[in-house]
């Protein structure tokens, strides 16, 4: 049952899917915009393309003639999957949900208005005076994102008058692809977030990992941590609405989904169809998969049984402190590895820029959540990649 397999997108995720894949006896070609990706340096082929451009995403697909299109990114010319899919190619998760997650426009109302999931109050805006109009619907403060980014870039708060243009320009600047609006949406007083990883499977029930706390800024994952120790009837409710979404988009795969939880209860936030940056944390060998593991055997209809905790576990992200074009320097592995119950993984990015994640720091054992995540700040702390 090997398969060809077609990765758009070649970051740190698709990286680990790659090594999941080869264990597993599959051929992957690895795809993105600039070359030495890090999944590039894992795969059996790669090819560097503009993945907007739908031209060149046509010629790759019939040239390399892949039985499974991987999206691992936002800006790709998504509509072409469902010709893809008529052709007989398995879309990941679907092209139906590749087309609708990489834009938050369309997931965002498929859950309000269509599912009736509760979300934050929201309006639309592809210019300066609609984003007023739209903070005076949402109220202040408000968040604003592009439709179309991902890793928080362009996403900004608005708190006064005097935020709204920056934030305009700062989301403009932020935004892939070639799609310039955004989302406002009414600030959530929430008492923490949490990724909730979803497995949908072709012959097997949906099933959930353990819940993965994070902490963000500048719109980006710093430390996330599992399990997240959460109100019982809070996780149900994610549990169903992350089951009611990922079924009406359909497909197989690891889904993250993102959920604000507060004293009321559970609000939607994002979905991605794909595995989720926090969810690294998995890596740590928290659950009996990871969540690239997971994914990989989802796509290829392998079943899983059942998700088992098998510890706590927690990671934090290891940031470049200035821009290089060369392949950066790594120093402080030797130091780092003297932390017991500690890992780490160093994506090998060809270039440096300020705040770019670079690699990520593992925590896991027995002591509690709060303890891992100190510790794995300590371990990123250690590590210097510029």
């Amino acid at each position: 049952m090997r398969k060809r397999i077609l990765l758009l997108g070649s970051g740190e995720l698709g990286k680990e899917f790659v090594i999941a894949c080869q264990r597993l006896g599959q051929y992957v070609m690895a795809v993105d915009s600039y070359p030495n990706a890090p999944a590039m340096q894992v795969a059996h082929e790669c090819a560097v393309i503009n993945m907007l451009d739908a031209k060149a995403l046509d010629s790759l697909v019939d040239s390399y003639k892949p039985e499974i299109i991987v999206p691992e990114i936002e800006a790709i010319r998504t509509e072409r999957f469902y010709d893809y899919e008529k052709q007989g190619i398995h879309v990941v998760p679907s092209a139906k949900a590749a087309n609708f997650t990489m834009n938050r426009k369309a997931i965002r109302d498929l859950a309000s208005k269509e599912l009736g999931i509760k979300t934050a109050t929201y309006r639309y805006a592809s210019s300066l005076d609609e984003l007023k109009v739209g903070v005076a619907a949402c109220g202040m403060p408000c968040v604003v994102k592009p439709l179309m980014s991902s890793s928080g870039k362009g996403q900004s708060v608005i708190r006064s008058v005097d935020d709204i243009e920056k934030s305009w320009n700062y989301a403009m600047e932020g935004s892939r692809g070639d799609l310039k609006e955004i989302i406002v949406e009414s600030f959530i007083d929430f008492d923490y977030e949490i990724t909730l990883l979803t497995l949908t499977q072709k012959n097997g029930k949906t099933l959930f990992c353990p819940p993965i706390g994070h902490r963000q800024e500048r719109g980006d994952y710093q430390e996330s941590w599992q399990p997240m120790p959460m109100n019982t009837a809070h996780l149900q409710e994610a549990q169903e609405m992350a089951a009611l979404v990922t079924a009406a988009l359909g497909g197989q795969g690891i889904w993250g989904v993102e959920f604000f939880i507060t004293k009321t209860g559970t609000v939607f936030s994002e979905l991605s169809p794909r595995p989720h940056d926090t969810g690294m944390v998995t890596l740590g060998g928290t659950q009996n998969f990871s969540e690239f593991e997971l994914h990989a055997r989802a796509i290829l209809g392998i079943p899983v049984n059942e998700i088992t905790l098998l510890k706590n576990g927690a990671s934090a992200v290891i940031l470049a402190k200035d821009n290089k074009e060369d392949f950066p320097t790594i120093t402080g592995l030797e130091d780092a590895a003297q932390v017991s119950n500690s890992d780490f993984r160093i994506f090998g990015k060809p270039s440096t820029r300020v705040n770019r994640r670079m690699g990520v720091a593992l925590a896991y054992g027995n002591e509690s959540v709060e303890t891992l995540v100190e510790s794995s700040k300590k371990i990123a702390n250690m590590i210097n990649i510029n």
